[in-house]
């Protein structure tokens, strides 16, 4: 049984049906070595399809480098500068983009600093956020209290947030008083709150990677729109040593 393109393409986490609709009929799809443009079209399940995007027709998505005292979408009052408010061309680190609306995956809160995601492109914000992904997202931590081995044993594995215990967390210490965790969920600024469970205060919070993509030398501030293989990078699930 022939089913539709758009699809398939959606099932096999190629593009959202309505990302693979745009992508069929700028012809940069093709099916079994055709180009298909026709928009409904049916094919067998099984047929081989790649794309030969370009990148003005893939969706964009950009990383900025949130500063403290950003929101990553804007609060009922208005009172802070809001993150997509950033994404101007002489914050650009590379050569600028015209750039749609676009969507925060995965948020960070005011006080803290690091790797931001913002897209148009709905698989690669379901990745990031949904309740099952496995993509990490590595933060890098400075508290105020004694870190101790029973606390990142704590850490790692065995707490409870909102009534539901988390997921099993990479932590270890990497200064006197600064940790590196690794996280594979995201909830409601998680990081405080867990080390709050364990007797510590963050003092300082800044995340560092989201997949295999690194902050790197992305200033305070800056962004750039991110390439086919950077994106790639970014919903991988990555085991760090």
């Amino acid at each position: 049984m022939k089913i539709r393109l758009s699809k398939v393409m959606a099932d096999r986490g190629l593009a959202s049906r309505r990302e693979a609709d745009r992508l069929i009929a700028a012809g940069e799809v093709l099916v079994d070595g055709a180009v298909i443009t026709e928009l409904g079209v049916r094919i067998d399940p099984t047929a081989n399809i790649t794309l030969r995007c370009s990148s003005k027709s893939l969706p964009i998505t950009v990383a900025l480098h949130k500063s403290i005292g950003v929101v990553s979408t804007p609060d009922d009052l208005g009172k802070y500068p809001v993150a997509h408010t950033l994404l101007i061309p002489e914050r650009c680190a590379h050569k600028p983009v015209k750039l749609p609306r676009l969507n925060v995956a995965g948020r960070l809160d005011i006080d803290s600093s690091g790797l931001l995601i913002l897209t148009e492109d709905g698989t690669v914000a379901s990745a990031l956020i949904r309740p099952n992904s496995t993509v990490e997202k590595e933060y890098h931590v400075e508290v105020r209290g004694e870190i101790t081995q029973p606390i990142i044993e704590q850490l790692s594995f065995g707490l409870s947030l909102d009534g539901k215990p988390l997921k099993h967390a990479q932590v270890e210490q990497i200064g006197q008083r600064r940790l590196r965790i690794v996280l594979m969920e995201g909830k409601k600024r998680q990081v405080r709150r867990m080390c709050q469970l364990v007797g510590l205060e963050v003092t300082k919070l800044m995340r560092v990677r989201i997949g295999g993509l690194k902050l790197g030398k992305l200033k305070y501030g800056q962004w750039k729109r991110l390439s086919k293989e950077e994106i790639d990078l970014l919903c991988m699930r990555v085991e760090c040593v």
